[in-house]
């Protein structure tokens, strides 16, 4: 990245969040987004997936399967623990994009969609999970741009990913 390329890494301030999280990518507008495609944009914080989580997670969708809401069963099953709903990792993606990357100057923002929505692995509970970004295309709409971000949800100490996802945001400016 280049000096004055609109695009810049904010310095993280003692004892913020992004101080524990490490550096997010600011783009200072439509130009500077455009020019990084191709780009990867850095990663989230880790956050832990709790069977708290994967409980509430259950009450607010209706999906009590077994292999998310119950230990007892979980731990003779398959993955040898309750493992994360799928969506409950996907709904993960709009906490990390955040911590990857900020879009300024902008009137008003807004998720437009995903495409490509794997689930490679599963979330056994208790795995501490980040997000990991590409900026994969940037076009120009009437007043904004479009962005589509593949997220990579890591999931520590394993080699494939939780969910890959591309997601489409808009921003107006």
């Amino acid at each position: 990245m280049e000096i004055g390329d609109g695009a810049e890494q904010e310095p993280p301030q003692q004892g913020s969040s992004k101080a524990r999280r490490g550096m997010t990518r600011v783009f200072n507008g439509a130009e500077a987004l455009m020019r990084a495609v191709g780009e990867q944009l850095g990663h989230s914080a880790w956050t832990v997936i709790t069977q708290a989580r994967i409980d509430g997670f259950a009450q607010a969708t209706g999906d009590h399967q077994w292999l998310h809401v119950d230990p007892g069963r979980a731990a003779q099953g398959p993955f040898g623990a309750c493992i994360a709903h799928g969506y409950l990792t996907l709904s993960l993606v709009n906490q990390f994009l955040p911590e990857i990357l900020t879009v300024e100057n902008l009137r008003w923002g807004v998720n437009y969609g995903c495409d490509k929505v794997r689930f490679p692995a599963p979330v056994r509970v208790g795995s501490r999970l980040r997000g990991v970004g590409e900026l994969v295309r940037a076009e120009a709409l009437p007043g904004g741009v479009q962005s589509v971000v593949r997220v990579s949800v890591e999931i520590e100490g394993e080699d494939k990913p939780a969910c890959v996802a591309d997601t489409i945001s808009r921003y107006y400016f």
